[in-house]
């Protein structure tokens, strides 16, 4: 079951040093846009010095993102032509961090964390349809913590932006205008539902079913940067632990 709520813990926009640093989450907004599969639209879910950290601490560091094929192999395909980095776990990642879980409830351990991941599109850059769950036995084994549960997709940083949106296109528009402001409004009826990019928001939603099997709905597509740069972060909790040869030693535990 999960917990959604609303914190009340104001978040300092200036950075500090990280001796200094106290872990406060921002007063986000959660909009329930599906209960099946569950779909989430989180306004402010980071505040501008944890967007501006992560840009900071993961300069030089992207490579071409990989993608797995249909036997678990990994490499570079067309299929998804941005660059992504793992980012390093510091106090103020660990804060993100322990908000995504807060998210989920009480009962998710940081050990189901995969390292967070950011990924940066240029013009042109996208990935194609695809779910974060897999269907090969090897990418689900339990040293890996088994399947992906659930996905976090935050919108880091956009600069002159244009294109960009994540596009689920299974799920169902809606009709109150309201929801133009986090969804393309202008979007063809039968290309699904394409949530806008807005930095510090992020989309939250539910991979697998209650009998563990992956939704097919929760099939999605980072949509082509026509202009400009996107910048997000990948959040993934898998259905348990991972060995510490995936998730890296955490010092806070050792």
């Amino acid at each position: 079951m999960l917990a959604l709520f609303t914190s009340h813990v104001q978040c300092s926009s200036d950075q500090v040093p990280l001796q200094d640093y106290t872990c406060q989450h921002p007063p986000y907004t959660i909009h329930l846009f599906s209960k099946v599969p569950l779909v989430i639209y989180i306004s402010n879910f980071l505040t501008p010095s944890e967007r501006t950290h992560l840009q900071e601490i993961t300069k030089g560091t992207f490579a071409h993102s990989a993608v797995a094929d249909e036997t678990g192999q990994e490499g570079l395909r067309q299929t998804r032509t941005s660059q992504s980095t793992s980012v390093a776990r510091d106090p103020i990642v660990r804060c993100i961090e322990s908000r995504a879980l807060l998210f989920q409830g009480f009962d998710i351990p940081r050990s189901h964390l995969e390292p967070l991941q950011l990924v940066q599109y240029g013009n042109d850059e996208r990935y194609h349809l695809h779910t974060d769950w897999f269907t090969t036995a090897d990418r689900t084994t339990p040293d890996v913590g088994g399947n992906r549960l659930t996905s976090f997709f935050v919108y880091v940083a956009a600069r002159n932006l244009t294109g960009g949106g994540t596009n689920f296109p299974v799920l169902e528009g809606k009709y109150d205008e309201r929801w133009c402001e986090f969804v393309d409004c202008d979007e063809a009826w039968e290309n699904g539902v394409t949530f806008r990019p807005v930095p510090g928001n992020a989309v939250f939603w539910q991979n697998l079913g209650e009998d563990g099997v992956g939704d097919p709905a929760t099939i999605h597509a980072g949509l082509p940067v026509t202009s400009g740069y996107k910048l997000g972060m990948n959040i993934w909790t898998r259905q348990g632990p991972l060995d510490e040869r995936f998730r890296g030693v955490d010092e806070e535990d050792a």
